[in-house]
């Protein structure tokens, strides 16, 4: 099978070839307190983010604690929107309307200002990386089209600026273009495909080992995906063999067509496998929540069950369930509790998150409190400044463990 490998893809008359006899390992979630830990930071990051956004947009450049109060869910938050606007002073000023004396409002602080100036200069500086970004996730689907509403949810995970769909795709016309979609909902299709971008994350990893990539390209060998297993899975021999025989299956780029292969067959399992793990690596924090991946499911030619591709592959995915949603996590992105490679705008988020801390800190009179500019005007705050908590990364069985099938594929509460 492995000789009629074409430059690392198979080729379409192929693809219907069967891959079967995979024996499948029931494996429990093991927990991981280092990335539960950055899903319960980033998710007050990207709240206080998309509020900063909010007030921005606003016509009278605040916003009323009446306007947010039903957020909290939409923002996925655990605490209502009010209280989470007063824990971050350095950021949001609270002030009276004025003419309900009684109705409190919100502006942003001249800190959250320079650090907006500084977020949309890096959005300027990168949008090359935003394009190519875009182009990806529209050259993974069937119809090369995916609709607005599908990716709104996922713009601050992409690095996306806020209002991508009016300041980023017009400017772009001979790679983008509006449609109305079968349903008639706003969606933007791909006009140009771009052979350059037709490269994913894991071959990309692949070429610094240019032995072993050469090999790959003479189809002598199928492309490894990194794994690191939870504490003694990686041991065990059931797991071992099983991890074996998924990896030497052919590895299908997520770019290439999946229209011809077996969806029951093990190689369809792992093209899913490829394909989310290209969209994980697409994103700025190697993470999203799996209800944003759930709706665009049809339009990547994932099975109805895809999800379960998560807990059944706990060396490449971590599922966590903090912050009262199910959140998806590329485990290679990850080591000691920091991002392996952070994007510039990663980096600028460490130091929006820094700026939150500190008003937590002083938050008692922190309306009060000015930062130094030139504190702000640094590219990265140190984690030690940040205050944050250092975790290794720590696998621990818990009484809430599950197996794959006890995952629920039902909406999550957000």
């Amino acid at each position: 099978m492995m000789n009629i490998i074409k430059n690392g893809v198979l080729p379409l008359t192929k693809l219907h070839y069967q891959w079967r006899g995979i024996a499948k390992v029931r494996l429990k979630w093991v927990k991981n307190k280092s990335i539960d830990h950055i899903i319960d930071k980033e998710t007050d990051l990207k709240a206080a983010s998309l509020l900063k956004d909010a007030i921005k947009r606003s016509s009278t450049g605040f916003l009323t604690s009446k306007s947010f109060s039903d957020w909290q869910k939409l923002l996925g938050l655990t605490i209502p929107v009010l209280r989470f606007m007063r824990r971050y002073p350095t950021l949001f000023q609270e002030f009276p309307h004025p003419r309900w004396n009684s109705l409190p409002c919100f502006r942003l602080t001249e800190t959250a200002q320079l650090l907006d100036s500084q977020e949309q200069k890096i959005y300027t500086l990168h949008e090359n990386d935003t394009v190519e970004t875009l182009s990806k996730l529209l050259m993974m689907t069937k119809t090369r089209t995916i609709p607005l509403q599908s990716l709104y949810p996922l713009k601050f995970d992409l690095g996306f600026p806020d209002s991508f769909e009016k300041t980023l795709i017009p400017k772009y016309p001979n790679q983008f273009q509006f449609v109305k979609s079968p349903n008639g909902v706003s969606a933007v299709r791909l006009t140009n495909w771009c052979e350059e971008y037709a490269v994913s994350a894991l071959q990309k990893s692949n070429q610094c080992e240019s032995d072993q990539y050469r090999e790959f390209k003479r189809g002598k060998t199928a492309l490894v995906f990194p794994m690191r297993f939870p504490r003694g899975y990686g041991a065990q021999k059931k797991v071992k063999v099983w991890m074996e025989e998924f990896q030497k299956l052919p590895y299908i780029s997520p770019y290439a067509d999946s229209s011809k292969i077996d969806p029951k067959s093990d190689l369809m399992e792992k093209r899913v496998v490829g394909v989310l793990h290209e969209i994980l690596s697409l994103t700025l924090h190697k993470k999203t929540k799996r209800n944003y991946l759930r709706s665009m499911r049809e339009e990547l030619n994932l099975p109805h069950k895809f999800t379960r591709i998560f807990t059944r592959y706990p060396g490449i995915f971590y599922l966590s369930l903090k912050c009262k949603t199910t959140t998806v996590t590329l485990r290679e992105g990850y080591a000691r509790g920091k991002l392996v490679d952070p994007h510039p705008l990663a980096r600028h988020r460490d130091k929006f998150y820094h700026v939150m801390k500190v008003g937590l800190l002083y938050r008692s009179d922190g309306s009060n409190l000015k930062l130094e500019e030139d504190a702000l005007m640094v590219d990265s705050v140190e984690d030690d400044e940040m205050g944050d908590e250092h975790f290794e990364d720590e696998e621990v069985e818990t009484s809430g463990e599950f197996c794959e099938d006890e995952v629920s594929d039902s909406d999550d509460s957000e």
